[in-house]
């Protein structure tokens, strides 16, 4: 299929890439030069386009998404997509998805989940908007995800929603992790830590991504001593712990592994504490390909 892209960051760039080398036409474009953009304005993009357009966005959350929707709706027609790919808050996609449809512009959101990897090989997506739309679109997700990566969750809003709790959900499986790291660091047993993880995903309760992601770090540098101790964080996890308020749900692990990235600043890096929140940063690093370096 042909569809227009708008954002090559390093999860928009993997994408393009990975729909281009299954043979989908996709016309891209980004704010700043980039071998993949092969247009030089967003009114050139949509002019390349053939009715019903598609334009997939994939840029950072907030005033940016609106600003260029603002300019989207004065080049689409009734009839044509968007459809929001990034981590967009899920209350805001389903007001852009209500002032979409009242210029008869149709909207999906889909929370995407991979990191680069993903991104460029398969990732996982989690789709919301109209049920219709879905289905016509189903080469679209099958080119983009990895085998059965896929699914559609409900009405607007349910895509992004669902990937914000992954977000959460990932918030609290990286703060235990680390904190078991921690705690065998601390022991008086002489643990290779590589070891230790390795072993632990090898048919284990805990198996998983993210221990292999945690035994590569630690195989490359045990004491992870250019790992920021101060970790980054984007905003899911804030969303998660507030939604929770409001619809009356208590997620104490969640709320407390947001808090310590929120106070990871505050931390000796030397101490097991500051080694907890390293191990948080290098899994960050592993997975999303994050500026994780002191």
């Amino acid at each position: 299929m042909k569809l227009g892209f708008i954002g090559l960051g390093k999860m928009g760039a993997g994408m393009v890439e990975h729909l281009r080398e299954q043979g989908h036409e996709v016309v891209a474009w980004n704010r700043s030069l980039h071998a993949l953009k092969n247009v030089e304005t967003v009114e050139e993009l949509v002019s390349r386009l053939e009715a019903p357009r598609v334009v997939w966005l994939m840029l950072p959350n907030g005033e940016v998404v609106d600003e260029f929707l603002q300019k989207l709706v004065k080049l689409l027609d009734r009839g044509d997509m968007i459809i929001d790919g990034g981590n967009s808050l899920y209350s805001e996609s389903q007001r852009r998805g209500k002032d979409l449809n009242k210029l008869g512009i149709k909207f999906m959101d889909v929370g995407v989940s991979g990191g680069p990897s993903g991104a460029r090989n398969g990732a996982c997506l989690m789709i919301g908007g109209e049920k219709a739309d879905y289905e016509r679109l189903e080469e679209l997700w099958q080119a983009l995800a990895a085998p059965k990566a896929y699914a559609y969750l409900g009405k607007v809003g349910a895509g992004h929603f669902a990937k914000m709790v992954h977000n959460g959900i990932e918030y609290g499986m990286m703060e235990a992790i680390a904190e078991g790291a921690a705690l065998l660091r601390s022991a008086d047993f002489g643990y290779q830590m590589a070891e230790v993880f390795r072993i632990y995903n090898q048919r284990s309760v805990i198996e998983s991504r993210l221990v292999g992601w945690v035994q590569e770090a630690l195989a490359e540098d045990e004491s992870l001593k250019d790992i920021s101790a101060a970790i980054a964080r984007t905003g899911e996890g804030e969303w998660t712990v507030k939604t929770a308020g409001e619809l009356g749900v208590d997620v104490p692990v969640i709320k407390k592994s947001f808090e310590v990235r929120v106070n990871s600043d505050k931390d000796d890096p030397c101490h097991a504490d500051g080694y907890r929140n390293k191990v948080v940063s290098a899994l960050r690093g592993k997975f999303g390909g994050h500026q994780v370096k002191t």
